[in-house]
């Protein structure tokens, strides 16, 4: 045990699906076997965060609800097993169990498995060190594996969207990237993205098929859905493979079964979770190390704004405003975050 740990401990609760955030104080678990307890410094908001908020995400939560899926901290006590000993007293990423709560409190019991050890990298860099990062590698792993010339990502002025950016141009993959807006086109190209799209314009469909044409782009990476995933397969070139890795639009899609049939489409869908549980362990502290080396230059993420825990509600309206301005991050206190 590192210091002490208080009886209680004041979380961000959810009573039902789409209800407001509510600050709630409430016991401070005890980590069991193969269980750690990290004294949480940051965590930041993640579009998964909002479909678990809404009540769409693939599990549904047992309320009420801490919410919150990856953060940093320091793991201040360990249960039984060699790993959680391992783990104690060390500075860490780490997700959130799906049975113990999540990472918008001051405490939060996970797996040893779910943590990471971050050394010096500062507690904000290290909360967004999982989800994005890890993300982007499997999607440049993908890419390489399937021997695409070329590949698609909408959404992409979010903060996985600038990553790729940056990671695909180091490996001199051309990148077609889709926003929404002019202001995130022109963000974007400034950033350095060869290709940009807006998906408002009116001849975004025309662009997009030509460009895909010229670029042999057969690999789509859609975290939009909805009316977007068909016009990204109508638009991309024979053999070409959608990949569904969000539904930010909260909407059903229909697809042309003949565009599928007869063209040689697919399509598939990417969770993070089904991902690193089938990689194995070598491949999965390989990526590990890649963003460690990373986080503070490809895989990094902006910071837009902070907000301590009882501005919860304050923090998700602010994120859904306008995602592509930054990471918003909560934090249970000020003082963690000065190291």
């Amino acid at each position: 045990m590192q210091g002490k740990i208080p009886d209680v401990m004041r979380a961000l609760v959810q009573e039902e699906p789409g209800g407001p955030l509510f600050i709630k104080e409430m016991p401070v678990p005890a980590p069991g076997k193969g269980e750690v307890l990290v004294k949480m410094a940051a965590t930041p908001v993640n579009p998964s965060d909002l479909s678990m908020l809404q009540g769409t995400y693939t599990t549904r939560p047992k309320y009420p609800l801490v919410p919150g899926i990856e953060g940093s901290g320091l793991v201040v006590a360990a249960g039984k097993g060699i790993m959680p000993k391992l783990r104690l007293g060390k500075r860490v990423a780490c997700t959130s169990s799906a049975a113990s709560g999540g990472t918008w409190s001051e405490y939060m019991v996970t797996s040893a498995m779910h943590v990471i050890p971050i050394g010096n990298i500062p507690y904000i860099n290290g909360s967004m060190a999982i989800v994005n990062p890890l993300t982007a590698l499997a999607f440049l792993n993908i890419t390489r594996r399937g021997k695409h010339k070329a590949v698609v990502n909408n959404a992409a002025a979010s903060a996985l969207g600038k990553m790729m950016v940056r990671l695909f141009k180091r490996y001199k993959i051309p990148l077609v990237n889709i926003v929404r807006s002019g202001h995130q086109f022109d963000n974007l190209k400034e950033s350095g993205a060869e290709y940009v799209l807006n998906s408002s314009d009116p001849d975004f469909a025309e662009k997009l098929t030509l460009l895909n044409s010229k670029l042999e782009a057969t690999l789509i990476f859609d975290a939009i859905g909805g009316q977007q995933t068909s016009i990204l397969l109508n638009a991309s070139p024979p053999g070409s493979k959608l990949v569904l890795y969000a539904n930010l639009s909260e909407s059903e899609f229909m697809a042309d079964p003949r565009a599928l049939i007869q063209k040689g489409r697919m399509i598939e869908g990417f969770f993070l979770g089904n991902y690193t549980g089938n990689r194995g362990i070598i491949r999965n502290l390989s990526d590990i190390r890649k963003v460690k080396k990373m986080i503070r230059g490809d895989l990094s993420s902006t910071v837009a704004e902070k907000y301590l825990l009882d501005q919860g509600n304050d923090a998700l309206a602010d994120y859904r405003e306008l995602m592509s301005r930054g990471k918003v991050i909560i934090t249970p206190g000020p003082e963690l975050l000065t190291d």
